[in-house]
């Protein structure tokens, strides 16, 4: 009896049920088109700010999932300046930052390059740019050697850690790589949506590095899919919905690679993944808009560039509540500078006193010409 898909004399021969996926597929297929037909609608200053905020989320919530937590100005600035978009507020990226977004963006702005085994190294040598993960030395640039024991997946602490994957050992990993390689650059029979699902579950299966499988199993989907719609400009984020639904895909990703090869489960919860990704990316369209509109109908104010990066920050949709004493931490000003800009834009019709007050006083962004608000306060801790 096997222990995981690998072990399976008929690995890889995946199976899943069509018909089962015949909906769901049908109807992420008819989201997907919508989408796109609106997006390319947009100017091109309302799309690149849509592909902005979209790769920034997912370049966030892939990290996310895996524990890290990446600074959200660095990460926007280091996405701005790789795709030379003209924004405001730009700030210096530390190296790590750097090194997923250039992932990213290569696995979706090149889509249709080959992805090839020297690509995929550097991709995961641009994730540990030091040769490290955490405090520990790993392998960079190249597949797992495994001289410290197999590749596990655990969890739980020292002395009572639960294994719940292993993945196929070291001396495997050419022949392994080599097979799903040329399946990903070569197969044209698969739905390329479905398509994007295996490649996800295949390559975390196969966990050819060190560290960095999840991320870069999260990439090719993003490419697959890239592919899917034949162009680089990405308006969803698979990543965010995995992120919030970060249990149930280690138990997905688990329960199918104890499976018996049938992955109809792990592709049925990808679909469903990837349809709340487009129904979230309606509510990022509407947010880009307001936020256009709010800078249209303001273009005559006169604010500093400590205003308009709050302003930005609260319509980029940023949870909490905005207070003087944030305004002052985030801006780097003094509680007085901070009440003076506070109040200006309150004067100006951009912000509005919340109801209540005292120290707990918070402020909202007003987005709608009536003054009608609503509460998208800044996450400013």
């Amino acid at each position: 009896m096997t222990r995981y898909i690998p072990e399976s004399e008929a690995w890889p021969q995946f199976r899943w049920d069509e018909k089962s996926l015949a909906k769901p597929l049908a109807e992420v297929s008819r989201r997907q088109g919508r989408l796109i037909g609106r997006m390319e609608g947009l100017g091109f200053k309302l799309r690149e700010e849509a592909v902005l905020r979209t790769l920034t989320e997912d370049v966030l919530k892939s990290s996310d999932i895996e524990g890290e937590k990446l600074d959200p100005d660095e990460v926007r600035s280091s996405i701005a300046r790789r795709l030379g978009m003209d924004i405001a507020g730009l700030i210096p990226s530390d190296r790590n930052v750097d090194g997923v977004v250039e992932m990213l963006l290569d696995a979706t702005s090149r889509y249709n390059a080959p992805l090839t085994a020297a690509r995929l190294c550097g991709w995961q040598a641009a994730l540990f740019p030091t040769g490290y993960s955490g405090m520990y030395k790993i392998v960079v640039g190249k597949w797992r050697d495994d001289v410290d024991g197999p590749m596990q997946v655990v969890s739980g602490p020292e002395g009572r850690k639960k294994v719940h994957y292993e993945a196929p050992a070291a001396d495997r990993l050419p022949a392994e790589m080599k097979n799903f390689l040329a399946w990903f650059d070569r197969e044209k029979s698969a739905d390329p949506i479905i398509k994007a699902g295996v490649a996800h579950l295949w390559f975390v299966t196969i966990h050819p590095f060190a560290d960095g499988n999840g991320r870069i199993a999260r990439a090719i989907a993003d490419m697959q899919l890239a592919r899917a719609e034949n162009s680089p400009q990405r308006f969803y984020s698979m990543s965010a919905e995995i992120r919030a639904q970060r249990n149930a895909y280690y138990e997905i990703l688990e329960g199918t690679q104890k499976g018996d090869l049938d992955i109809t489960n792990w592709l049925q919860w990808f679909l469903e993944r990837l349809d709340r990704a487009l129904l979230n990316a309606e509510e990022l369209l509407a947010n880009v808009l307001a936020k256009a509109a709010f800078w249209e109908r303001h273009r005559d104010n006169q604010i500093n560039e400590r205003q308009r990066k709050v302003l930005n920050r609260l319509l980029d949709g940023f949870e909490g509540k905005l207070t003087s004493s944030k305004w002052a931490k985030l801006t780097k000003v003094s509680q007085d500078t901070a009440a003076r800009d506070i109040k200006d834009l309150i004067e100006k019709e951009m912000l509005r006193q919340d109801p209540g007050g005292g120290r707990s006083t918070s402020y909202s962004v007003i987005i709608d010409a009536q003054n009608n608000t609503k509460k998208n306060g800044g996450h400013f801790t």
